[in-house]
């Protein structure tokens, strides 16, 4: 059953869209079962099959959904060592920086942070010597001024927005 409109948040995006009760309930839906038809989300909510396409393709355009590719292990590919590298660099060279980190395949993935580090990059790699290696080749990067490596260990909560989408669903003040 869907909650009443009156005890619903709406959240405003970066993109200016907003989420409504009936959005959340759709994505709620498709984080319980992301593989789910939507013939399915659409008797799973009590909702027209249009209705459920018509929604899913405003959610898709206002970049609502982040991606549709599979998560492949690394493992799997043969690239076990997985490290976060912390990467300082001279600010000016910063575009430049990037757009050479892109060039990267160990690099699965990179953020900008604010503070002392100015990129946080995640790596995979096949064994601690192309570690020290891929870290060797960032740091020749010119503008890169230092890096820090940690080993990641295991990964102990996944990537998640079920939790968000509940405090989203709460009542203003609750």
């Amino acid at each position: 059953m869907l909650p009443s409109i009156v005890t619903l948040r709406v959240i405003m995006f970066h993109t200016m869209s907003t989420l409504d009760h009936v959005d959340l309930e759709l994505l709620a839906a498709l984080a319980t079962d992301p593989r789910a038809t939507v013939v399915a989300l659409a008797e799973r909510l009590g909702l027209s099959r249009n209705t459920v396409q018509a929604r899913m393709a405003r959610l898709e355009r206002s970049g609502v959904f982040l991606s549709y590719e599979r998560a492949i292990s690394s493992t799997a590919l043969g690239f076990p060592i997985e490290a976060f590298i912390s990467v300082m660099v001279r600010q000016a060279d910063l575009p430049r920086i990037t757009a050479e980190l892109a060039h990267v395949p160990e690099i699965v993935q990179a953020h900008g942070l604010s503070g002392q580090v100015d990129l946080l990059v995640r790596v995979a790699c096949r064994d601690t010597q192309h570690l020290f290696d891929t870290d060797a080749r960032i740091l020749a990067i010119e503008g890169v001024e230092r890096t820090e490596t940690s080993l990641v260990m295991g990964e102990v909560i996944g990537h998640r927005v079920t939790p968000l989408m509940g405090l989203a669903r709460r009542e203003p003040g609750a």
